[in-house]
């Protein structure tokens, strides 16, 4: 027996270290577009690559936690197939030992032009700001709006203008909106540097103007070079639109840090216990997990691994067997941060008694002012006459009533399926969780592949045979298979993670710092009294 179950470990860790060797080509695309050329251009106008300016910012010997780095692949937008990264970096990272969110154009990525997924992307990050109360800084480098897209990009809720509506309401609330401008700010992309509390411009490097030279002129017949129409002199000396003026990125690097220097320490808001690694090795993850996504799993070992002391405190650990224990919930801590858990168990299909026990313990977290994990391997809420009679459409709506108003701070992490009704009940992004992160075992969809193939086929056969056209067994297959492609290929991380769908496809073995960052982060604002509507008993 032990000889049969070391071999599946093995198994379950090559393919999974094989799935992840995948995820770091797709990073190294986007973290790398245009390769050293691209690189050597940059140097050539005496830059450097934003990620190098980000790890002279943030304090030394700490980690920059980049957010949705494959954001912007497969976008199929006017002439332009891929966006690497979404064309900004985004990430928290700490200045003064204060968690600060990160904001960079690549000018790499089309001059740092912002496309909706751009967008998109500049905006999650602003949300996570402002709701854990981050000060942000701004490296900004951009040609503005994708202008063949401006329907898509410049009028509307959440376009172009939100982003300076971010920055003001932030702003209003004491979180700093510091600026540093390396390059070009053009049109309504100048706002980025004088919405700001304090902006900084570097030397003949640094432009901000509403109207560029050729619009001056095609406007006024003024003839005037970008330099003195909007460079750091004029905004920092003249115009008064900046505030400091440097002759180096290295020397505006330090600058962000001073003026950031003496910000109040932040402290999370809740009781922090003394870390402990677990008992049981983090990468252990690897050897758990099948390589069979719709194959059961036992979440305890896994909660084992990235839990303080592997310790976990279960509730009603007997309640329903088999039916109950779909959903396991309780407490671990994790470096210290003590958390309620809600994790999908077996094959992690929900049974009305699996949900009423969810719904109980978000409840009970949210009156303790504990924050919430979820972990997703569901493939949805069970069907059929017993359940529906039993009352499953209603106790899966208290779990989904639970989760909307749950006030406590809430991370979804998916390590498998995530189908139908289950995304919303666990806390899909709909249901705004501080954070959510994606596994490469995750397949976030409405329903699998092999389930919409068998609901698309009978309605495309009863169709057919109306038409008095029916289909052969070959066309059926067909039919069959390119919905289990369609589907399967739209679930998957990499399609999921391009259209920022979660905030970071994370490594296995990535999994517990993250989540103690993404906790403590969290944590930073104020927790709220519990407030829940009508639930159907």
């Amino acid at each position: 027996m032990t000889a049969t179950v070391t071999a599946q470990a093995v198994d379950n860790r090559t393919f999974w270290t094989n799935e992840e060797q995948k995820l770091d080509q797709q990073v190294h695309a986007a973290l790398f577009p245009g390769g050293q050329t691209a690189i050597d251009r940059l140097a050539k106008q005496g830059k450097r690559p934003v990620r190098d300016l980000i790890n002279e910012l943030i304090d030394p010997g700490t980690e920059f936690y980049e957010l949705s780095r494959i954001a912007g692949f497969g976008m199929g937008y006017p002439g332009v197939e891929d966006v690497p990264c979404g064309g900004v970096v985004t990430g928290i990272g700490k200045i003064y030992n204060n968690w600060t969110m990160i904001f960079a154009n690549d000018s790499r990525v089309k001059a740092g032009t912002y496309f909706p997924i751009t967008l998109k992307k500049h905006m999650r990050a602003q949300a996570i700001a402002e709701r854990c109360g981050l000060n942000c800084v701004y490296i900004a480098d951009s040609g503005g709006a994708f202008l063949p897209m401006q329907a898509d990009v410049f009028p509307d809720d959440q376009h172009f203008g939100s982003m300076f509506f971010n920055m003001a309401r932030m702003s209003a609330r004491g979180l700093k909106q510091i600026t540093l401008s390396t390059g070009g700010n053009t049109a309504g992309g100048a706002y980025i540097v004088f919405m700001a509390c304090q902006s900084i411009m570097i030397d003949q490097k640094a432009f901000s103007f509403l109207g560029g030279p050729p619009l001056v002129k095609m406007a006024t017949g003024e003839v005037i070079s970008a330099e003195d129409l909007g460079g750091a002199r004029v905004h920092t000396q003249i115009s008064g639109g900046a505030d400091h003026f440097c002759t180096s990125q290295e020397e505006a690097i330090a600058r962000v840090r001073e003026i950031l220097c003496l910000e109040k320490p932040q402290q999370v808001r809740i009781q922090r216990f003394e870390e402990r690694p677990p008992t049981v090795p983090t990468d252990h993850i690897y050897d758990l997990l099948p390589a069979g996504i719709h194959q059961g799993i036992d979440v305890r070992t896994v909660l084992q691994c990235i839990a303080d002391d592997s310790m976990f405190s279960e509730y009603k650990r007997d309640y329903a067997p088999g039916r109950g224990d779909n959903i396991v919930a309780g407490k671990i801590r994790i470096k210290g941060l003590p958390m309620g858990v809600i994790a999908s168990n077996g094959v992690g299909i929900i049974f009305v008694e699996a949900a009423r026990k969810a719904t109980e313990w978000i409840v009970r977290c949210s009156q303790e002012k504990i924050p919430l994990l979820f972990i997703q391997n569901a493939p949805g809420y069970m069907v059929g006459s017993e359940s529906e009679h039993m009352g499953m459409g209603k106790y899966g709506a208290d779990m989904v009533r639970a989760v909307s108003c749950a006030q406590v701070p809430r991370i979804q992490l998916v390590i498998g399926p995530d189908n139908g009704a289950a995304n919303y009940g666990m806390c899909g992004r709909a249901y705004r969780p501080h954070f959510l992160f994606h596994t490469m075992r995750s397949r976030t969809s409405v329903m699998s592949g092999r389930s919409a193939a068998g609901v698309l086929l009978s309605i495309e056969e009863r169709k057919r045979e109306v038409k008095g056209n029916p289909m052969s067994e070959e066309e059926k297959k067909a039919f069959s298979e390119k919905m289990i492609n369609k589907y399967d290929g739209e679930a998957h991380p990499f399609y999921c993670g391009a259209r920022l769908l979660s905030d970071r496809v994370l490594k296995f073995g990535e999994i517990r710092d993250w989540l103690a960052m993404a906790f403590e982060v969290s944590l930073l604002a104020p927790i709220g009294e519990p407030s829940f509507g009508n639930f159907r008993f």
